[in-house]
Parts: structure tokens; sequence; C-alpha cells
């Protein structure tokens, strides 16, 4: 059997994830419980359903992608001015009012002033704002090794300069990229361990410059590794949860609230994985959470899009979600059937 539309699955499962968490960021627990019940919402709501800044930055990375695979070979020269460009669209576009990032907006408004990006981007940030938006590097196909992992690693670093911000992207693209490619969800924690692992003391010159410089790091490895090693915690926190596999408790009891990058990723990992096989169920479960339920619930979607493709979803769906053509011209470009 072949899974079709993978790259739209995702792309959709992440809007579809980030409206679904947008009203309940900020309640508690109890609250979330007293309006939606203990499963938490499993419907879209508004026509259209409103997204918040995840997808919108989100479409920011892929329209930079976009533009800068036309004139290949894919390189950082190509990708930066344009990933800088659609950043900065995003930052006076009117429709940037739904709590967007004090980080993200920091660095964008830097960067509108001329500053170069390694000056601007917020060296001391591993917000989820890195890579909450990073799944479209995921869905590339065609991509060299060098290539996908430096271009995460920089749409990240725009923004967020530090380097947990820049091993977490890196791993969350990677995990969309083999879910994408048919990897089993169950294979997911080992995979992304030995990443962390044989990656640690990689650093991207070529994407990144002399971005380590700013830090207190005595070198490239140095400060690249550190990122590594913190991902790795995170990996083990989500072992511990994946262990007691309990559907019913707010996500962030282990791996935590989500607001930094390497939570993010292992929260929104754990609520897909918690349930691999119901779309609707992991996203919710995501929404239903006590910290930044909008992203912890777009990465649970972009990762079972990735896996399920764009029919894992409700249809009607695709036609109630903000930003709906823009998604679907992004995913027929990497649309593929995969087995």
């Amino acid at each position: 059997m072949t899974v079709e539309a993978r790259a739209s699955g995702a792309l959709f499962g992440l809007a579809y994830g980030d409206a679904l968490g947008a009203p309940t960021e900020f309640l508690s627990m109890k609250q979330i419980h007293q309006r939606y019940g203990s499963g938490g919402p499993r419907e879209l709501t508004g026509h259209p359903a409103l997204v918040t800044d995840d997808t919108q930055m989100t479409l920011a990375v892929a329209y930079g992608l976009l533009g800068a695979l036309e004139d290949p070979p894919f390189a950082p020269d190509l990708f930066e001015p344009r990933l800088r460009r659609y950043f900065l669209e995003w930052l006076v576009d009117p429709e940037n009012n739904r709590a967007p990032g004090m980080t993200c907006l920091k660095a964008c408004r830097l960067m509108a002033r001329g500053v170069q990006w390694r000056q601007a981007t917020q060296h001391n940030s591993k917000g989820c704002g890195a890579n909450m938006r990073v799944a479209p590097v995921g869905l590339v196909p065609g991509l060299s090794d060098e290539q996908r992992a430096g271009a995460s690693q920089l749409q990240a670093a725009l923004t967020h300069g530090h380097p947990t911000a820049l091993a977490a992207s890196e791993l969350t693209a990677y995990a969309v990229w083999w879910l994408q490619n048919g990897m089993a969800p169950a294979g997911l924690p080992a995979a992304l361990r030995e990443r962390c692992h044989t990656q640690r003391t990689t650093y991207h010159q070529r994407w990144l410059g002399d971005l380590w410089q700013k830090s207190a790091a005595d070198s490239p490895a140095d400060f690249i590794s550190r990122g590594w090693d913190e991902c790795l915690h995170a990996l083990g926190n989500l072992e511990v949860a994946l262990d007691g596999a309990d559907r019913d408790t707010d996500p962030c009891t282990v791996t935590g609230a989500g607001w930094i990058a390497e939570e993010a990723l292992v929260t929104g990992l754990l609520c897909f994985l918690l349930f691999p096989g119901d779309p609707v169920a992991a996203i919710s479960r995501g929404a239903a959470s006590s910290g930044d339920s909008d992203s912890i619930a777009c990465l649970a979607g972009a990762f079972a899009g990735a896996h399920h493709g764009l029919g894992g979803w409700p249809p009607h769906w695709a036609d109630q979600i903000e930003y709906s053509s823009e998604l679907r011209r992004i995913g027929a470009a990497w649309d593929r059937d995969t087995p």
C-alpha cells in the first residue's frame, strides 16, 4: 500500500494542530477539560479556522525554500536572503497579530533595520519558534544530508542563535523527513538519539558562518555539542514518558511545556507516538496540554501528517483551515507517493 500526499499531510496537519491548540494555549488543564472534555478539542472552529504565527512562519520558510530551489544547487547564499525576505514580510503583515514570539519579533526588527542576521539573532534564545516552523525543510526531496541539516539550522539561526535551537530544529526536520519516507513511528526515538551522537561536533560553517563566536564556547564543536547534549537529555525524558504510555495525562508532565525548542520537539513527538494510528487524537492531545499547546499540537500534526498523508485528516478540514490555498500549493510541490 502507498501513502499519498505526505508533504501536504504534514503541512495541513501542522496547521490543524496550530488551530486546535491556539484557543487552549493559556488555559489550565482544568479549564481545558471543562471546555472540551478530557480528550481536548477535536473539531476546528471558525470559517476559516484561524492559525497562529506557527503556521505563518512555516509558510515563510516554505516560500524561502521554493525560491532558493529554483536556482540549483541549493545553498545558503540562495536560501538566507529569501528566508530573510519572507520573515520581514511576515513582520509587517497585518495578519501578524496572533501573539507572535518576542524572539522572532526582536530579531526580525533588527534585520529590518539592516542589521546582519548573525548580529540580529537572539543568541541566548532556544525558544520553540526555532523549530515550530522547520517542517518544510524535512519535506523537500533531493537534498543532501549537509543541505538538509544546514538549512534546518540556518532557518532557526536567523532568530534563535542558541545551539539547542539549532540542534532541535535539525532533529525536527529529520523526524518529518524520516516519517515522510516511511520510517515506522516506533523507530523515531532511537533514530533521533543516533543523530544526536553522530552530529554532536558537526558545525555547519558554510551555513552558520561565525555564529559560534558570539557565544562563550571555545570552538565551533564545543558550541554545537551543547545543543546536541540538551536534545539528548530531552529525548531521555521522551523515553520515560513513552514507558508510561499514559494517553490521558497532560503530555507536558514529563517532557516539558514546549516553550523551548527541545521540549517542543519531544512533547510534540510524544503526542504523535501515543496515537500513531489516530492523527486527530494526536493533535487533540497536544492541544489539551498545560504548555505551549499550539506549537506542541502543530508539531504533532506535522509528524502525524508526514506519516499518514493528507488522507489521514478529515476531508472537510482542508477547505476550512486558514491559508488553505497556500498549503495546497506548497504541498503539491513536494508530494509524492511513498510505500
